[in-house]
């Protein structure tokens, strides 16, 4: 290790005495995954990684530490739980004492791909499988380069705290985010995504607070004319998928920061659900996961090394990280000028949203706040209720600051870029709900986004959405034109607008709370 590195984890109380594997190859990894037995081979290359008793991230068990700094910046409440400096400073010192005696896997990478606010991040992991995905999803470089260290993740991911009921703690496991010392403690948990999710967590307190560039969960391409595009939604609504299209060039796939006249990527890498995958349907991310890639809880076809994708008996949030590289179609500057195009992808699973529809900036502000999908409840007994799911900014998990704060951000680049055109997509269900209607197919939706990327959509006029107010263009080439309204293609239309009424109802309430009654009535 360098001394860089030493005094570092010297100052954070970790003493190593076992084995220290630092900035490996990720051929070396595998071979220590696969002898370790904590990983397979896929038939492709890619390492399987089974990430044990938690296979997403644990919201109910994450903390921000309240301190003089953060007290005043940090927006307090369920998503964003405080923690006070005397219990991090107690479970610092538990996880230095644990780790000294560990074998380690210790890397330092780079976060955020842009000069002017680049940050480096050392990570020190219990698992070769872990140090792939670093390796993975953050920016490599020469670590002679290394002339600092801005933050640090501490990964005791087979450590528990016996005491935690004692401590106050809600489990025995725990992620905790020190914004001022910047630091990160991961316990308990080995899947991989409380890593980057934390980091970016990070990121969207620092970027904005202290630099004025806007953080976003969103994924970003560019064409053949330099026109950026982005596109904000939660999981499962198609960011990573509809980011990857041919006919462009991917900045990256979850997470970007735009500065007064660019965006750029936080990650050298991706992180894509792979639940459902086909080659037929997505090649790009299909085709990535070979040797170097990283599957995480899938399962193989019986007697084979051929994984599964559609058996999500461990669980639906299979994922795979990869190289950016990996893909074929990669901007490789990993940046690009103010966004043209700005999509808000909803998988609307009520069916009432139009399949793409254009808003007003005062709109853009009101579908970024809601930062709306809809999820499918449950099948037992027959039930098959779609559930709003709101969550501010497409990303409140990792938002440290008010919504608004992000969301008067966006408002500003807006009025300075007029622009800039902001689009609705529906990425879920027509012609009814889930359990009546179908959801769209992606040849339909990539038609959308392309022709509005085009220019094209605007050509034969706007209807607007009797109850959203929502602009729903008329006619686009290879496109059902029946299939634009929405209404169109249910067959009750009573039906239709009773949901649609109950789905506006819903934006309105949840918009409520962010901001002055009177500001909402002039939306409403």
């Amino acid at each position: 290790m360098t001394n860089l590195i030493s005094n570092l984890l010297d100052s954070l109380g970790i003493l190593p005495t076992g084995p220290i594997y630092f900035q490996l190859p990720v051929a070396e990894l595998v071979e220590q995954a696969i002898k370790n037995q904590e990983a397979t081979l896929t038939e492709t290359g890619a390492l399987n990684f089974k990430t044990g008793v938690f296979t997403g991230r644990s919201p109910e068990s994450r903390f921000l530490v309240k301190d003089l700094e953060t007290t005043d910046h940090v927006n307090w409440g369920k998503v964003n739980k405080p923690m006070n400096p005397e219990l991090f400073d107690l479970l610092l010192k538990r996880v230095s004492n644990y780790l000294s005696d560990k074998p380690c896997y210790i890397r330092a990478v780079q976060a955020c791909n842009h000069k002017n606010f680049a940050q480096n991040v050392l990570t020190v992991t219990q698992s070769p499988c872990q140090d792939i995905f670093v390796h993975n999803m953050f920016i490599n470089k020469d670590i002679e380069k290394f002339e600092n260290i801005d933050w640090t993740v501490l990964a005791a991911s087979n450590m528990k705290i016996q005491d935690y009921e004692d401590l106050g703690l809600p489990t025995s496991h725990c992620v905790v985010l020190d914004l001022s010392r910047k630091v990160v403690l991961i316990i308990g948990t080995a899947y991989t995504g409380e890593i980057k999710k934390s980091i970016f967590s990070a990121l969207n307190y620092y970027l904005p607070l202290k630099h004025n560039v806007l953080t976003m969960h969103c994924s970003a391409n560019v064409g053949q004319k330099n026109d950026t595009a982005l596109f904000f939604g939660l999981s499962g609504t198609g960011k990573t998928t509809l980011s990857s299209d041919h006919g462009r060039l991917l900045i990256g796939d979850d997470e970007h920061g735009w500065t007064e006249n660019e965006v750029f990527n936080f990650e050298g890498g991706c992180y894509a659900k792979a639940i459902g995958l086909t080659g037929q349907h997505e090649p790009q991310i299909f085709n990535a996961i070979r040797f170097g890639a990283l599957l995480e809880n899938v399962n193989f076809k019986p007697g084979t090394r051929q994984v599964d994708y559609e058996d999500s008996s461990i669980t639906e949030n299979m994922r795979a990280s990869y190289p950016i590289e990996f893909l074929e179609n990669v901007n490789p500057k990993g940046f690009g000028a103010s966004p043209n195009h700005i999509f808000f992808l909803s998988a609307d699973a009520f069916g009432v949203l139009p399949p793409i529809s254009k808003l007003s900036a005062e709109q853009a502000m009101y579908y970024f706040i809601n930062g709306y999908t809809a999820k499918v409840a449950g099948t037992e007994m027959g039930v098959k209720t779609p559930t709003a799911t709101f969550s501010a900014c497409f990303g409140a998990a990792f938002m440290p600051l008010h919504p608004m704060f992000y969301a008067e951000m966006l408002k500003k680049k807006l009025e300075e870029n007029p622009n800039i055109q902001v689009w609705l997509v529906n990425t879920g269900w027509v012609a009814g709900p889930y359990g009546v209607g179908r959801r769209i197919q992606l040849k339909y939706t990539r038609q959308l986004i392309r022709s509005a990327l085009e220019g094209n959509l605007a050509e034969a006029g706007f209807d607007k959405h009797p109850i959203f107010d929502l602009q729903m263009p008329r006619e686009c080439m290879d496109i059902p034109s029946n299939l634009l309204n929405p209404r169109l293609v249910w067959d009750n239309s009573e039906a239709y607008d009773e949901l649609a009424e109950k789905l506006k109802n819903m934006f309105d309430n949840n918009y409520a709370q962010f901001i002055p009654q009177e500001i909402e009535k002039a939306f409403s």
